[in-house]
């Protein structure tokens, strides 16, 4: 991975993060689908003006279907099952179950498309998910006020991730990545429109969830998507999607600094394991002399 990829990953993951930390903000007061509502035509009105400044909006015609597939999957539902969760769970907890992306990515990217992996990236996707494991370990519980339901809707919202990224490759590869985000968010709007005025707060929200459904739209939807793609396009989808691996890291720092939220020691042993897997998984660790990416051995 090229130096200017790895740093787009990590702008990326700090993006992502801090969604988490926004949604944990806004959710109580919004409701998820209201929320994601919000966030999904906020980064489509973005997006468009960028599309539009740049003259590009001429590339939406003729990929409706994949759009709108695309916008299903890979915000829409994935969204909302994550703003659903942090009702339940911390923001940082949240992000890291959002790690579980990268496994669910590899394992479709091997079952659908027959794409080879090597032995190390099959370790370092291992890795991660043993540390996902510890940072969950002994927190699932559906008795009582459990946050079982919200893991189970946010591991589904890391599948629907790893079924995105793959049919972005598929579908979507080539493509102007300005043009595959915005077209994608103009879809989720779409979708969720009627499910978010049936749904609409009978409360007012207060100014901190506005301005927290704001950044989600911009920042975390409309500026990350951009990103997302393009290291899609620059690195492929199961390398991608890898930056789910660092999201846990900065969604407890943000968590942290801005909510107050401990961070115990078995989650930094946890980020430590993650962030070991995403080297690994990535092709950023060497073995020896040789790169990741040269290991022979290759699961077919």
């Amino acid at each position: 991975m090229k130096t200017r990829d790895l740093m787009e990953l990590l702008f990326l993951a700090a993006l992502w993060g801090g969604s988490f930390l926004f949604m944990r903000v806004a959710s109580p007061e919004f409701g998820p689908i209201p929320l994601i509502e919000i966030r999904v035509a906020i980064a489509a009105m973005f997006l468009l003006t960028v599309l539009a400044w740049r003259a590009g909006l001429s590339g939406l015609r003729g990929k409706a279907v994949p759009l709108i597939v695309l916008g299903a999957i890979n915000s829409a539902l994935p969204f909302s099952l994550f703003a659903y969760a942090t009702l339940y769970v911390t923001a940082g907890f949240a992000a890291v179950l959002n790690a579980s992306a990268p496994l669910f990515g590899a394992l479709v990217a091997y079952l659908w498309f027959r794409e080879s992996l090597t032995r190390a990236r099959v370790v370092g996707l291992g890795v991660g998910f043993l540390g996902v494991l510890v940072l969950v370990w002994g927190k699932i519980s559906f008795k009582g006020d459990g946050s079982g339901w919200a893991v189970v809707a946010a591991l589904t919202a890391s599948l629907a991730y790893g079924f995105a990224a793959n049919y972005t490759k598929r579908h979507l590869t080539g493509h102007d990545p300005v043009v595959t985000a915005t077209g994608s968010q103009i879809a989720a709007t779409a979708l969720l429109m009627p499910l978010a005025f049936l749904y609409w707060p009978a409360a007012r929200p207060s100014l901190p969830s506005w301005l927290s459904a704001i950044a989600l739209g911009i920042a975390c939807t409309g500026i990350a998507y951009i990103l997302y793609f393009r290291l899609i396009a620059h690195v492929g989808p199961t390398r991608a999607i890898a930056v789910t691996y660092l999201i846990p890291l900065f969604g407890m720092i943000w968590g942290l600094v801005f909510l107050h939220e401990a961070i115990t020691p078995s989650m930094m042993a946890g980020c430590a394991v993650i962030l070991l897997g995403t080297a690994l998984a990535t092709g950023t660790l060497a073995f020896g002399a040789r790169r990741v990416a040269e290991d022979a051995g290759e699961l077919r």
